[in-house]
C-alpha cells in the first residue's frame, strides 16, 4: 500500500490551519458541525428571522459546507491517485471481522452513532474536528480536557467493541 509519511500530514494540517485562521481563507478556526443546521436550514427552508440561530451561523455554515466538500474531493483524489488505495465498501473489513456481514446492521449502527455525535457536538458547542484541530492548534484548555475525556472514552469503548477473546 503506498501511503504518505506521516510527517506529510502534519505539514499538510499546518497548511490548512494556517490558510483557515488567516484573513486570506476563512478567517475563522475550522469546525464542521455548524453546517448541519444550516443544512437542514436551507433544506427545509426555515425562515431565518424566525429561528434566529440560522442568521447567526449564515457565513460559518456556508464556509463549512465548502469544506467538507474540499474534504470528501481531496480524500477521493488522494485514495485514487496518489495512494491508489479507493475501495467503496458498505462494511469496512474491521467491522466484518468483530461485529457482523449484515449490511442492515452497519447502516443502522453508523446512523445512531451519527446521530449521537452531532448532538453531542451541538450541546458542546462545537465538533471533534473544531475542538482538535482548531483549539488544541491554539492550546486551548477546553480543547485540551475535551481531548483527554475523547481519548479516554475511545480506549473504552474500543475495549468494549472489539473485544477479541478467543474461546
Amino acid at each position: 500500500m503506498n501511503r504518505l509519511p506521516w510527517w506529510m500530514g502534519g505539514i499538510l494540517m499546518s497548511a490548512l490551519l494556517l490558510m483557515t485562521f488567516s484573513v486570506f481563507g476563512a478567517d475563522r478556526p475550522i469546525g464542521a458541525s455548524t453546517y448541519v443546521p444550516y443544512f437542514a436550514g436551507l433544506i427545509f427552508d426555515l425562515d431565518p428571522e424566525k429561528y434566529t440561530y440560522l442568521e447567526e451561523i449564515k457565513n460559518p455554515g456556508a464556509w463549512e459546507g465548502v469544506m467538507l466538500f474540499g474534504s470528501l474531493l481531496g480524500g477521493f483524489v488522494t485514495s485514487v491517485f496518489i495512494t491508489k488505495t479507493f475501495r467503496f465498501s458498505l462494511i469496512p473489513s474491521g467491522w466484518k471481522k468483530y461485529k457482523n456481514s449484515s449490511v442492515f446492521s452497519r447502516l443502522f449502527w453508523s446512523f445512531i452513532a451519527g446521530f449521537f455525535m452531532i448532538i453531542g457536538a451541538r450541546l458542546a458547542g462545537g465538533c471533534t474536528s473544531g475542538h482538535f484541530m482548531s483549539g488544541m492548534s491554539q492550546m486551548a484548555i477546553s480543547a485540551m480536557i475535551f481531548g483527554t475525556v475523547v481519548m479516554v472514552t475511545l480506549v473504552i469503548t474500543g475495549k468494549l467493541f472489539y473485544n477479541t477473546k478467543e474461546d
